[in-house]
């Protein structure tokens, strides 16, 4: 018989996931279906996605060649029958204060630095770029974790060495340029551009470090449709971007400068954000949603 929820130590709550005890060594992760924006975590969720970020996480942890913190398969029988799908068992690890992200495109917060100064998170790229430019090399552009409600801010590489010695940092940038080019290549292979990722990683009882948290799913990247890819425009996604559109678009009537609450989310935008999640997950794993225990691996 598998446990209740309520067994558990409840340890955390985040913008999309809840974080469970099991014991001295291993965490319970549970995805919701929580979205968030603008850093607000909206009023509105979106059916199954807490299903989508926990297999899609599942399998590139299974697919990428590094160490990751999973404790257990998604049908472990730690795992209450009411959160199959959408949990994960975790090895407890010391987390690195650092959200560590690749860009191997211009976009978003990036291109709004570079426009300023010609450079992101201290990095001098060339003359000319434009949105959705692909960068010479993907370069490593960290940023400081922020507590719920307030803004991640990117900062430099020196930065995160004068937190983390030299040799910690080296390490972080090597790791996250790794596995962002191994994340893209199979990308690529299925038709999708991986334009950029955060990744977060943790630190075990050995020293050693561990890809950890979710890992390449649209909640964290974003995948832009090869087909169609032109530099100088804004391009479609496979995830949230359709969301923020909606929200600085007249149709929802938020002003994003007022510190108010982003309103209610609309029938068609809930839809039209679930189907971009689980069409991202089916063409990047060549897997069904749904396939399994309603736990789509």
């Amino acid at each position: 018989m598998r446990p209740e929820l309520s067994e558990y130590n409840h340890l955390s709550a985040g913008k999309v996931r809840e974080i469970y005890e099991i014991d001295e060594d291993t965490l319970l992760m549970v995805a919701s279906d929580r979205i968030s924006a603008f850093d607000y975590v909206l009023d509105t969720e979106i059916p199954d996605k807490g299903r989508v970020l926990t297999a899609m996480s599942a399998f590139f942890f299974d697919a990428l060649d590094f160490p990751n913190h999973l404790a257990g398969p998604l049908d472990d029988p730690r795992i209450p029958e009411e959160i199959l799908g959408r949990a994960m068992m975790c090895r407890r690890l010391k987390m690195v204060p650092f959200e560590c992200v690749a860009r191997g495109y211009l976009t978003g917060s990036a291109l709004a630095e570079y426009k300023e100064t010609g450079t992101v998170c201290g990095i001098e790229l060339p003359e000319g770029l434009t949105e959705a430019s692909r960068l010479p090399e993907p370069i490593f552009t960290p940023a400081t974790k922020a507590e719920q409600g307030d803004h991640d801010e990117n900062v430099s590489f020196e930065y995160m060495v004068d937190k983390l010695g030299e040799a910690r940092a080296e390490e972080l940038r090597e790791a996250t340029l790794k596995v962002y080019s191994q994340a893209a290549a199979m990308a690529e292979e299925k038709g999708l551009i991986l334009a950029d990722t955060k990744l977060e990683f943790g630190i075990d009882a050995e020293g050693e470090l561990v890809l950890a948290d979710e890992v390449l799913t649209p909640d964290s990247s974003r995948y832009w449709p090869a087909e169609g890819y032109e530099e100088g425009k804004v391009q479609p996604s496979f995830d949230k971007q359709y969301v923020r559109n909606w929200l600085t678009s007249p149709k929802s009537g938020w002003d994003r400068e007022s510190y108010t609450a982003p309103p209610a989310l609309p029938g068609s935008v809930v839809e039209a954000t679930r189907e971009r999640y689980i069409e991202a997950y089916e063409r990047l794993s060549d897997k069904k949603f749904g396939d399994w225990i309603g736990c789509c691996v």
